[in-house]
């Protein structure tokens, strides 16, 4: 299975992405000024910014090239150079590298740049759930290499999603409940969600498309056997016994089994991890525990990404980006009232 690029690359896509060396591996867009969200017109869409990340698998020799064609796109880190840039790049944060407010084709955009190497270690482990919660919801696709770890990554990291939310989700529950739940996972825990941040941007993402998301979705709903999944009346039924529940945290990634475990285990007890699986799939607030876990994953990325974002944007460029992330939060207060989705 391979994920699907949604509509066609269009020509705007095409021409954003020719001003950048050619060496990628994955190439998506996403947000706002890609899809549309609830309350947006399409005017309003047309003057967002546009977001892309670059997975690349050389980031040193990527960012000579792009510092020879797009030396403007970087603050005053590029007197550093290309190795202290993927130094900064692949050590600190979410293993990101954002440049933000550049002006390409009539269009301001920001882009982040990857390793192929953190991107697939990130889509298997959730080590921070920086880029593998971007692509739990719909991206455009553009460019996606023959990388067969890769593209088994991309999957894993979906199947990863269902089952998380499936643990913090009720025994029957809607199609729209489901995805609701998985656009919820990468802000669980994120700082900016309080500050910064629209509170009913979750329910936004979905509420116009649940079509996509469902192209995402669907073939693993239908193969999972952990779940009836009934697509005509888009409801769905899971098994919450201690058993079912089980099988589920075990198949959940690497890096939230540990936030689990920490969270479960009182210090200097270092049971195995099955074993406090075991106990939780028990508990009557296993969810709330699947989504503690998460939550500190998140938590600690979106800050020190964040914290990043400063010294990658340049003080100027993240003044004007933060303040207008503030008018959209405030914009979103003042549309209420909306239902706004807590997960």
């Amino acid at each position: 299975m391979t994920l699907p690029a949604l509509h066609n690359t269009g020509v705007l896509y095409r021409r954003i992405l020719s001003q950048f060396p050619q060496d990628i591996s994955l190439a998506f867009a996403y947000g706002s000024g890609v899809f549309k969200q609830h309350g947006t017109s399409q005017g309003q869409m047309e003057k967002n910014m546009l977001d892309f990340v670059f997975a690349v698998d050389d980031p040193v020799t990527w960012h000579t090239m792009n510092l020879l064609q797009n030396r403007k796109h970087y603050s005053i880190l590029k007197l550093l150079g290309p190795t202290m840039i993927s130094s900064i790049q692949n050590e600190h944060g979410a293993a990101v590298y954002y440049n933000t407010l550049v002006p390409v084709d009539g269009k301001i955009i920001k882009y982040g740049v990857i390793s192929t190497e953190s991107l697939i270690d990130d889509l298997m482990h959730w080590k921070t759930m920086y880029v593998a919660g971007r692509l739990h919801k719909p991206v455009k696709m553009l460019v996606q290499s023959e990388n067969g770890k890769l593209r088994a990554a991309l999957v894993a990291n979906l199947k990863s999603a269902v089952t998380a939310s499936f643990l913090m989700l009720p025994e029957s529950f809607t199609e729209e409940d489901l995805f609701l739940q998985i656009a919820g996972l990468s802000y669980a825990g994120d700082f900016r969600m309080v500050i910064g941040e629209d509170k009913s941007k979750v329910a936004n993402i979905v509420r116009d498309n649940i079509q996509h998301f469902r192209i995402l979705y669907s073939n693993i709903l239908r193969d999972c056997p952990q779940v009836v999944y009934k697509p005509q009346q888009g409801k769905l039924e899971v098994d919450k016994s201690p058993e079912g529940q089980f099988i589920q945290l075990m198949a959940l990634p690497r890096t939230l089994q540990q936030r689990i475990t920490k969270l479960v285990d009182p210090p200097g007890k270092n049971r195995d991890v099955e074993e406090i699986l075991l106990q939780v799939a028990q508990d009557p607030d296993c969810g709330a525990v699947v989504q503690q876990g998460i939550s500190s994953i998140v938590k600690s990325s979106s800050i020190t990404q964040s914290i990043k974002g400063i010294a990658t944007a340049g003080l100027w460029k993240t003044v004007s980006y933060s303040s207008k992330k503030l008018m959209k939060m405030w914009k979103g207060w003042r549309r209420k009232p909306s239902v706004s989705h807590t997960s």
